[in-house]
């Protein structure tokens, strides 16, 4: 007896895709927009105006060529890459996520990381077929070296991901105990990817680590993103790694994946990292001040952040979400993301206007 064909299209698709949810992005028209860790401030308009004319000029009747390049150039002098490694452009860091984890899709490989962190960790996990297992912090968002260490040897994991600053707890992890877990998957040739996404307003980089010792760290990867640099609307992410492993992963990169028009207004920043460096010293600045305010506010607790967001927990995070949101301010409200994260928000650091308003309107919440 044969088997009544389904018909239904809905049947081609996984059934574990269709009970995902998508990723949320939070309606911001008419709000003043710290939910997202971006840049708050504008091109100043001269530079504006130059842009502009450099976009004019672009070939876009052709594939990216030869300019595409010249971007790869560019990042490696910016960050002095290392002698014996090589970088690999992404759209975003989220490509990037994924092709690491397509690459390392070999049966019963995992992928760990400590929680609460980024969401795209763990999904890419799923999407390409590996394992996912999550070492939660410590209640202070430390790394819970012990837990971290027997998950290691329990699961072996392809790739380990330790971001450098933390999202979204925003702090750095103790370098000793870092170095610690990378000897470990050293031990059975796991993957370590160091994943530095907010750079631009932390005091370490792991790269120094990886220029002073490339023994030890012949196994790590790091990866970082124009976005918080101050272009998150280009979606341009990079990879960094020994010259042998980055070749690999570069193999699946899909072609012509950084658009002409993005690689050119990422030139065009490197050209004036100066003005984005300026940019980044103020929000270090206004973070500080952010932190500060936040503290002395009664039944307030900001946590220390080395990135342009402050975590910080009040006595009803969703109560001040919503009051917050009924002034006009948009922030992330992540206490139902992990335990640890319980009646807390998440503020992006925004300009000194941007933040009086914020400081007000939550006086006002609370």
């Amino acid at each position: 007896m044969n088997t009544p064909l389904n018909t239904n299209p809905m049947a081609r698709i996984r059934q574990d895709v269709q009970s995902m949810h998508a990723y949320a992005i939070q309606n911001s028209a008419g709000m003043l927009k710290l939910d997202a860790m971006e840049n708050p401030f504008a091109l100043p308009l001269p530079l504006q105006a130059e842009l502009g004319r450099r976009l004019g000029a672009v070939a876009i009747n052709r594939y990216p060529g030869a300019r595409i390049d010249e971007l790869k150039r560019a990042l490696e002098q910016h960050i002095d890459l290392p002698p014996g490694h090589a970088l690999m452009l992404g759209n975003g860091s989220d490509e990037l996520i994924s092709l690491i984890a397509m690459g390392c899709d070999l049966p019963g490989a995992t992928i760990l990381a400590p929680l609460p962190g980024f969401v795209m960790y763990a999904m890419s996990a799923q999407l390409q077929g590996l394992g996912f297992h999550g070492v939660p912090l410590t209640a202070g968002f430390e790394l819970d070296e012990a837990a971290m260490l027997a998950a290691m040897r329990e699961h072996r994991p392809a790739i380990t991901y330790l971001a450098y600053p933390n999202n979204p707890t925003a702090n750095l992890w103790d370098a000793a105990v870092i170095r610690r877990l990378i000897a470990e998957a050293a031990s059975f040739g796991g993957l370590v990817v160091m994943d530095e996404a907010y750079q631009p307003f932390s005091s370490h980089t792991w790269l120094d680590e990886m220029r002073a010792h490339p023994g030890a760290n012949a196994h790590v990867l790091l990866m970082r993103t124009l976005s918080k640099f101050g272009l998150a609307g280009v979606r341009i992410g990079y990879l960094v790694g020994p010259q042998a492993l980055v070749h690999e992963f570069d193999k699946l990169r899909p072609p012509y994946n950084v658009s002409v028009l993005n690689a050119e207004c990422a030139l065009f920043a490197l050209e004036h990292a100066d003005v984005f460096a300026g940019q980044a010293a103020q929000i270090r600045e206004q973070r500080e001040r952010l932190v500060a305010a936040l503290a002395a506010m009664p039944g307030v607790t900001p946590f220390p952040s080395q990135a342009n967001m402050v975590l910080v927990r009040v006595p009803d995070a969703k109560r001040s979400f919503e009051a917050l949101k009924a002034q006009g301010v948009l922030v992330k409200n992540v206490s139902t993301m992990h335990p640890l994260l319980a009646q807390c928000l998440r503020l992006t650091v925004g300009s000194p206007d941007e933040n009086t308003q914020l400081l007000r309107a939550l006086q006002t919440a609370l």
